[in-house]
C-alpha cells in the first residue's frame, strides 16, 4: 500500500539560497540525526542545466544524479542500511525529486518544492516536501507503517525542519 506524507516549512531566505542548499548532496547527511552516522558512500552527479543562480563550483545534483547513502537505522545498530537514489526531476528554483532505486522501502519518491512567500514583510521560501512511499512485506508492512514507520517519518521531517533552520542560519551569518 502506498502512503503520502507532506510537510511544509517557511524559511526567511531567498528561494535560490534554499534550493541551492537542498540540491547540494553534501548537505543530506547533515540533515539526519548524528546517531545515524549518515554518509555518502558514492555520488555520481549529473550537472544541472546552466542557470544564473548557480554558483560555479557548487555541487548540484541535477536530473540523473545518483547518490548512495548509508546510515544506522536505529541508535547503536551494528549494521548500516544502504540507500541508492536517483534524481528523476529537476527544475531550478522550483523543485527536484529523488526516487529510491534500492533501499529500505518498497517504494520511495520524494519531491522538494520551493516557492517564494512573504510573511510579516519578510520575503522567504516555502519549502514543501511531498513523499510517496511503500513499506515492504505486504500486510506486515501495513502494520509496521501503522505501528512505527509513519511516526518515524514525521519525526525525521520534524528533525529535518529544525536542522534546516539551524544550518541555513549558520550559512547566512
Amino acid at each position: 500500500m502506498r502512503y503520502h506524507f507532506q510537510s511544509e516549512q517557511w524559511l526567511p531566505y531567498p528561494v535560490e539560497h534554499v534550493f541551492r542548499f537542498f540540491s547540494d548532496p553534501a548537505n543530506l547527511p547533515r540533515l539526519m540525526p548524528d546517531w545515524q552516522k549518515a554518509r555518502i558512500d558514492k555520488a555520481t552527479l549529473t550537472p544541472a542545466p546552466a542557470h544564473p543562480s548557480n554558483i560555479p563550483g557548487t555541487p548540484v545534483a541535477g536530473k540523473g544524479s545518483r547518490i548512495l547513502l548509508s546510515f544506522h537505522p536505529v541508535p547503536f545498530a551494528p549494521i548500516r542500511l544502504k540507500w541508492d537514489a536517483e534524481i528523476d526531476e529537476f527544475a531550478w528554483n522550483d523543485h527536484f525529486c529523488d526516487l529510491q532505486l534500492t533501499g529500505p522501502f518498497a517504494y520511495w519518491h520524494h519531491c522538494h518544492h520551493v516557492s517564494a512567500e512573504t510573511r510579516d514583510n519578510i520575503v522567504g521560501t516555502l519549502l514543501r516536501d511531498d513523499l510517496h512511499y511503500e513499506v515492504p512485506l505486504g500486510p506486515l508492512g501495513v502494520f509496521a507503517n501503522w505501528l512505527a514507520v509513519s511516526g518515524q517519518i514525521r519525526s525525521a521531517f520534524a528533525f529535518r525542519h529544525r536542522r534546516t533552520a539551524e544550518l541555513l542560519q549558520e550559512i547566512s551569518a
